[in-house]
């Protein structure tokens, strides 16, 4: 439910609708899929990490361990999604730019085969500035959190 009591519908976005969304493509594009998007205060992104992805070739050999800046840009993508989706006064698709990144925390490495679960919730927006508290769950379990902050500007 919602503040006002009334029932909230969750959405979804697959990896067709994320393109849509965000001008992230292979190999930079770190959300499979978007699932639970409450309006545009929170959704969870899903990453499925496989052995596959390019920079597990030098991060490292032997050792895979998938590096924590893009486990914040996940989370990152994840909440640009959630701007993009509520805009709609550009004439054209606009672009969603970091601004800060605070109280980055990485708990455990993440390896091929894990499953991310990557959690956002809006902590405020003011006019084209969205700050929001992410964290990244594999297993239940927190590997990394932050609170990332963005700027939404015309292309």
């Amino acid at each position: 439910m919602n503040e006002s009591g009334a029932k909230t519908k969750l959405g979804t976005a697959d990896v067709t609708a994320i393109m849509k969304l965000l001008p992230h493509r292979y190999p930079f594009l770190m959300v499979d899929r978007i699932v639970d998007m409450d309006g545009d205060r929170s959704a969870t992104g899903i990453k499925n990490v496989t052995a596959n992805e390019p920079y597990f070739q030098g991060h490292f050999p032997g050792n895979p361990v998938m590096p924590g800046v893009l486990l914040i840009e996940g989370m990152a993508q994840t909440a640009g999604a959630l701007c993009m989706r509520f805009i709609d006064e550009f004439k054209q698709p606009p672009l969603v730019y970091f601004m800060a990144i605070d109280k980055a925390r990485f708990r455990r490495p993440v390896v091929p085969g894990d499953t991310i679960h990557y959690y956002v919730k809006k902590m405020r927006n003011r006019g084209r500035v969205w700050r929001f508290k992410a964290e990244a769950h594999v297993d239940g379990t927190l590997v990394a959190e932050a609170e990332v902050s963005a700027v939404i500007v015309e292309n």
